[in-house]
């Protein structure tokens, strides 16, 4: 396969900004938040601050967010994107600040849900880590916050107030056992016999971003638009028809265990199966390709405001917008940072080859094809 990272990253850029159950966060007792009102040794109330500025430094963020020693995330497994080694070394940057990890399977949906279950607890998430259609859907849980960074987030992926920020993205893809199954060269081949009982999504299109841009692949792949999902929902609805459709949460477990031997999902998340399966191979379907961002936000009523923030500093710089590029993720600084000569190079050239077209759908199609498929996802795969 050629090697092309800098117009994958352009194709992405280019592109407007998209996408991408009620939890009890495990094991919470949730005492009262104590930090969320509490201002720094400078009088900074971190609550309401909307850039670096206004702690004043950058150490002064960094020791409010010390004072505060505590960090709530939610839905990041360690497997996703890098997150791991992503995490790893912010707490080796601030042992003072414990990294608390929180629900990592659950989906964006839900992590708004746990925001308002723990709403004024000491439990509650930080931080969002979401789909486009639910933070779209969100904006009123988000507290504003532009990073130093800025400047280099192209403004078709990021909220003008920096509600909330692309991040990282890649393109939807199919992941498959190569031992077992054969290579699909259209989507329409998963229809077949070959892959009886075998095709999974990565979460519920209704809540879950992954899922929810399989089924906009089907939609681009079928002949339709992101004007109307109807296509793609009548894509799964035939698949499970057929008996093809495997209605289990897509997890690496899952995967290594051989229980979901055919996979929807990112193509950063699929390549990372190889790991636990040598003959996991992907898929990015010729045609019309499907991309989307996720994004970042900051829960408004953060117990711990100013680690919030320390945070969205640290994943948006250079070193650990790399550590999304190691993770086969195209970080959305990738631009600007070739530009800069601080792009890993390397990690860059092993990225695949961007599809020749490229979708992604606008504000207004996320919204529609969200609303539509709360009303008809249920029913096209009972």
């Amino acid at each position: 396969m050629s090697r092309t990272p800098r117009p994958a990253a352009r194709t992405l850029a280019a592109l407007a900004l998209a996408t991408a159950a009620a939890v009890t966060l495990a094991g919470c007792g949730g005492a009262a938040a104590g930090s969320g009102d509490a201002s720094s040794d400078s009088g900074v109330d971190a609550a309401t601050a909307t850039s670096l500025e206004d702690f004043g430094t950058f150490e002064d963020l960094e020791e409010a967010a010390k004072a505060e020693g505590q960090l709530n995330v939610i839905a990041l497994p360690r497997d996703w994107a890098n997150y791991g080694e992503i995490i790893d070394l912010f707490t080796e940057r601030y042992p003072e600040i414990t990294v608390n990890e929180q629900s990592p399977d659950a989906s964006s949906a839900e992590e708004i849900q746990a925001a308002e279950t723990n709403q004024g607890l000491d439990t509650a998430p930080d931080v969002f880590d979401l789909g486009l259609t639910v933070a779209l859907q969100s904006t009123d849980y988000f507290a504003p916050y532009q990073v130093e960074t800025w400047d280099d987030i192209p403004d078709a992926l990021k909220h003008p107030d920096g509600l909330f920020v692309g991040d990282y993205g890649g393109y939807m893809s199919v992941g498959y056992d190569s031992s077992r199954f054969p290579a699909p060269e259209t989507i329409e081949d998963l229809l077949g016999d070959d892959y009886r009982g075998s095709v999974a999504l990565n979460g519920d299109p209704t809540q879950a971003g992954a899922a929810f841009a399989a089924v906009g692949l089907a939609t681009v792949q079928t002949g339709g638009d992101l004007d109307d999902f109807q296509s793609g929902i009548d894509f799964f609805s035939e698949l499970n028809a057929a008996g093809n459709l495997l209605k289990l949460d897509v997890t690496s477990a899952t995967v290594a265990s051989g229980e979901t031997p055919v996979v929807f999902d990112w193509d950063y998340l699929n390549a990372s199966h190889s790991a636990d399966n040598p003959a996991w191979e992907v898929v990015v379907f010729p045609g019309t390709g499907y991309a989307g961002y996720y994004n970042q936000a900051i829960n408004k009523d953060a117990p711990n405001p100013a680690a919030a923030r320390l945070w969205q500093e640290f994943l948006y710089s250079d070193e650990v917008q790399n550590l999304w590029l190691k993770g086969g993720a195209r970080p959305v600084r990738m631009d600007a940072m070739i530009g800069a000569g601080t792009i890993d190079e390397e990690l860059a050239a092993a990225l695949p080859e961007a599809p020749e077209d490229t979708v992604v759908p606008t504000e207004e199609q996320s919204a529609a094809a969200g609303e539509l498929l709360g009303q008809e996802w249920a029913a096209a795969v009972q």
